[in-house]
Order: C-alpha cells, then structure tokens, then sequence
C-alpha cells in the first residue's frame, strides 16, 4: 500500500464502487470527480453509456470563482440538480468517484439534495 500514490488507491475504490453502483434510465447515476482547484459533477446513464446532464466550476455560466472549495461545490451541486430536474430527473444514486464521503464532495452531494434530488 505504502507505494501506491493516492490516486491509485482512489481508482481501485472507485472500481469497487462501479462494480455496484450503476445508473440507469429511471435513476441514473451523479458521478463527481473532484481536482484540487475544481469540482465536476454528471448524471450518466450507464446502460446507454450517455450523460445526461453535467456541471463543472470550469464553466463560465456556473458562476463560480473557484470549485477547490466548499462553496464552489455547493454552487455546482445546486446547479447540477437544477439541471437534472429540467430534464425530469429526481431520483439519482451518487457515485463518489473513490472519493471520502467528506468536505467538498459532502457539500456538493447535500446542496444537491437540498435542490431537489433524492439519493
């Protein structure tokens, strides 16, 4: 373990995770990747392999200075249910992406709830 870097081991959760998780028509999935300066969020289809809906804190329309912190996951977690729920989705399964359910994608998975979505 000691000589696997972090994302490494984030990408042997995440596989154990997608063997799982999975999204379909009526609930797919809200996948979130996060870098150290910015936060991604999609709603995916996984038995079409589409996405159906997607919100970054690159994006000019989100608003949002920076997505390396708590507010600017909060804003793009808003944003993301705001979408889905334009395009019929409620209900979606979250998909952590390997990630600790902790800090920036806690606050994206809980502004999303509070807009709408049911996970």
């Amino acid at each position: 373990m000691a000589n696997h870097s972090k994302d490494q081991v984030r990408r042997r959760i995440h596989s154990r995770i997608r063997q799982r998780v999975h999204g379909t028509e009526q609930r797919p999935r809200l996948a979130v990747f996060r870098s150290l300066n910015h936060i991604y969020a999609q709603v995916i289809d996984d038995r079409k392999g589409q996405t159906m809906v997607a919100a970054s804190s690159t994006e000019k329309k989100a608003g949002v200075a920076s997505g390396g912190n708590l507010a600017g996951a909060k804003e793009i977690g808003k944003l993301v249910a705001e979408r889905a729920r334009e395009k019929g989705i409620t209900k979606v399964v979250f998909d952590r992406g390997g990630y600790l359910y902790h800090g920036r994608v806690k606050a994206l998975a809980d502004a999303a709830r509070e807009a709408g979505l049911e996970f």
